[in-house]
């Protein structure tokens, strides 16, 4: 049985300053971002916002500063994360690479790999997709078929990937692919860096449910890629993948995707007399954030701490998307509003776009029975 517990997230310097400094700038570049864009949040890309962000030294704020970080703790960037998320901030172009590619390449990249992308990361001028699920392999990361075999000069990669986020804005993908045996499903799996531009790759949109074009399918056709692409040793892929994921599942984006749409609820009941069925709706959505951030903060102290929390990780993950899938419900059950993307109704507008995207919520950085089975495991449950 794995270690189960939830350390008391790290103590920083007093954070209050830099939490007012956030809140300042928001408001002025927010002033004029409706509750329809702010809901989109994490997946709202914005190029220039994010080097806004980088220009104020608001990404890879944990790294050291020869790689072009800001040497500030865990907490202080949860603090920044936290309050962009929960003011609807257009994140999506640097948060891939500031939540995990960056942390990996930090990790187990090489000297070259580090100086030469980490610096543009904290800028907010490089951006990363995920390079992890595929076609008919679902959440099962041990069975991917995209292979690297060894040729002169490098590698030749031929395979696909399936629900690339921004694969099509992105200037580089963390690639995961076989290239060993396929007996060996962990062992024989490795990692690279990717620039998205070269030959042989094709990357096609993939519409959700609301008409959105953020997914994506990325094709590799006898692409090479040189020797120094190599994230990490040959063959452990995997261990290095299990340790992104404790970023990718932890983080606050896990329970206030639908942050947003919970203000609207608010703001609605109270120009009203508000019911006792409504205030104890809101009083236990409120309990169950607390607990999620604590829970969340810890993790992020753990991982500051060069722990491997994947677990605790699941957990967050698995309980955060059952929150944000309840909040749609519970305003559908508290007020008349009809769901409504096109709406002028602030209220209406935010549902729709909430009912439309909650069911990924249970899917994205793995479903909800992968994590029940990695908790299950961790439990010595099975």
């Amino acid at each position: 049985m794995q270690d189960f517990s939830f350390p008391a997230p790290p103590t920083a310097p007093d954070t209050a300053e830099l939490r007012a400094e956030v809140r300042d700038f928001l408001a002025t570049e927010l002033a004029d971002y409706p509750a329809a864009k702010r809901i989109r949040s994490w997946s709202g890309f914005d190029a220039d916002f994010s080097r806004k962000l980088g220009q104020r030294g608001w990404i890879g704020m944990t790294w050291p500063k020869e790689y072009g970080g800001h040497e500030r703790s865990a907490i202080e960037r949860y603090v920044v994360l936290e309050e962009l998320l929960a003011a609807g901030a257009p994140v999506a172009a640097h948060w891939i690479a500031d939540r995990q590619s960056g942390p990996l390449l930090l990790k187990v990249g090489t000297e070259e790999q580090k100086r030469s992308i980490l610096p543009r990361i904290a800028a907010g001028e490089y951006f990363f997709c995920i390079g992890m699920s595929e076609p008919d392999s679902g959440s099962d990361l041990a069975a991917v078929r995209t292979r690297a075999v060894p040729v002169e000069g490098g590698w030749q990669v031929n395979g696909t990937k399936l629900w690339t986020t921004y694969a099509h804005h992105a200037h580089a993908m963390i690639l995961y692919c076989r290239t060993g045996s396929a007996d060996d499903r962990h062992g024989g799996t490795s990692q690279f860096l990717v620039d998205l531009t070269l030959p042989g790759i094709t990357i096609r949109p993939i519409a959700d449910l609301s008409g959105a074009r953020h997914f994506n399918e990325v094709v590799f056709e006898d692409v090479i890629l040189p020797h120094s692409a190599l994230i990490g040793p040959e063959g452990n892929g995997w261990a290095q993948v299990m340790s992104e994921l404790a970023y990718e599942r932890s983080g606050p984006e896990r329970f206030l995707s639908t942050f947003v749409l919970l203000v609207e609820l608010v703001r609605a009941i109270s120009g009203q007399s508000s019911s006792d069925r409504e205030v104890e709706a809101l009083g236990r959505l409120g309990g169950h954030l607390v607990v999620l951030r604590r829970l969340s903060r810890s993790v992020a102290g753990m991982l500051q701490n060069g722990s491997n929390p994947a677990l605790q990780a699941a957990v967050v993950k698995d309980l955060g998307a059952i929150v944000e899938q309840e909040i749609p419900e519970i305003v559908q059950q508290l007020l008349a509003t009809e769901p409504d993307l096109r709406s002028s109704d602030s209220l209406s507008a935010v549902l729709g776009y909430a009912i439309l995207n909650a069911p990924a919520f249970s899917l994205r950085g793995g479903t909800r029975e992968i994590l029940r089975g990695i908790i299950a495991r961790g439990l010595g449950l099975r």
